[in-house]
């Protein structure tokens, strides 16, 4: 049986203003909608890439969407940053429309789709509880059934009735995906917004949701940048690139496709508006690089030489970023830091690091960095999941090219006595 029927969908934004102006056009949109017409006023971007700058005041976040989603099944989605993962989610949990196609749906669906989605941050966790399961169509006492086994799962039970805008982003996460996973939905759908909690917390919802659609025979989707959690969990998996799928199918097939993809794109460098720019409220990425420090070429021996500029929106905080490099099997390389602005010193204004990974660290094999901004080194501001990717290249050593073992390849200084 069908949980989810995507038919050529599309999402459409227009940058800057929005609407058609005036109230005749959108009365002659409304006409053409009635009788089942494209929109007249729908104009064509012409990119959706977004480190270009098109012509067009339009940008396609999702292009000709297709595909279907069997009862029970667990597809992970999976993209690089830009791609269209979160307009997807979106469109799915009835955030927003499509601007064309349809949607099919069989089922209730619950969503945690960002921190603090549906939550209502006057009202306390325990009232929040009972607004969301209303929302599913759930009666109170069915909510009350569930409610020890929420406030439990989540840990939050001394602070359950406490107004939850003074939650952390943490116990945010924990109580939203409490209340979503235990709800009596058809169809749960899942955003990368488990980035915020701790390690354990993160192997609690994945054992949570592996038993959701395993043991319960509901249907789960699943975006996240973290391979390891995706092929643990999910059977099925669908790749979006620059708004595009370009693969759905069996799960280990579709990461050897994104893999395949990411491989390479060593420079993110964005020259449209700022307001395109990956990135939110707080932070735009305006170039993201990983080039030789010596010679031409990504080797063992050449190092790599880092460059990021961004704008920062945040004014008078104390503003750090954090480079965390990991290979395509999730290992952390290294996990490591710099305050851009301290004593509260932060200028809404570009700013540029730059340091270099030395020569002879990195052994042969593929690499990306995930890139955090942050306030006083606690309070996320934004975070890029694999912005950047780059290979580092093997070296021959006399008649030995062979890929020696190893995360690192360090080149010490042997003293034979």
């Amino acid at each position: 049986m069908l949980a989810l029927k995507a038919e050529n969908i599309s999402k459409q934004y227009r940058l800057g203003e929005v609407g058609t102006g005036t109230l005749s056009h959108d009365l002659n949109r409304l006409w053409y909608k009635v009788r089942g017409k494209e929109d007249p006023y729908l104009k064509i971007g012409e990119t959706n890439d977004r480190a270009s700058k098109g012509n067009s005041d339009y940008v396609w976040s999702l292009r000709d969407i297709n595909f279907e989603i069997e009862q029970g099944d667990a597809v992970g989605i999976i993209g690089r940053n830009g791609a269209g993962k979160s307009t997807l989610l979106k469109l799915l949990s009835k955030v927003t429309k499509p601007t064309t196609g349809k949607i099919y749906t069989n089922g209730r669906i619950a969503s945690l789709l960002e921190v603090g989605t549906g939550f209502h941050p006057e009202m306390t966790g325990r009232e929040n509880v009972f607004l969301n399961g209303a929302i599913l169509g759930m009666t109170r006492k069915e909510i009350k059934r569930k409610f020890d086994e929420i406030v439990d799962f989540s840990g939050v039970e001394r602070y359950i009735d406490t107004p939850v805008k003074r939650y952390s982003s943490g116990m945010y996460v924990r109580l939203a995906f409490a209340v979503a996973a235990h709800l009596e939905s058809e169809i749960l759908i899942v955003d990368e917004v488990l980035a915020v909690g701790d390690a354990d917390f993160q192997k609690k919802c994945l054992g949570k949701m592996d038993d959701v659609t395993k043991g319960q025979g509901r249907t789960i989707l699943f975006v996240s940048h973290n391979m390891t959690a995706i092929k643990e969990l999910c059977q099925k998996g669908i790749l979006l690139n620059q708004g595009e799928l370009i693969y759905n199918g069996d799960i280990q097939n579709t990461i050897i496709e994104y893999q395949k993809n990411s491989e390479r794109q060593s420079s993110y460098i964005h020259n449209g508006s700022l307001e395109t720019a990956i990135g939110n409220e707080n932070i735009r990425i305006l170039e993201f690089s990983a080039t030789p420090a010596q010679g031409d070429f990504l080797d063992i021996e050449s190092g790599v030489k880092i460059r990021l500029r961004f704008y920062n929106y945040k004014e008078n905080i104390n503003l750090d970023t954090t480079f965390e490099l990991r290979t395509y099997e999730e290992a952390v390389v290294f996990h490591t830091g710099a305050f851009i602005a301290k004593n509260n010193s932060s200028q809404r204004k570009e700013y540029e690091v730059e340091f270099e990974i030395p020569a002879h660290l990195l052994n042969t094999g593929n690499y990306y960095f995930k890139l955090m901004f942050g306030q006083d080194q606690k309070i996320p501001l934004f975070i890029a999941n694999e912005i950047v990717g780059f290979e580092v290249e093997n070296v021959k050593l006399g008649d030995n090219i062979s890929v020696l073992p190893g995360i690192i390849r360090p080149e010490f200084d042997y003293k034979i006595r």
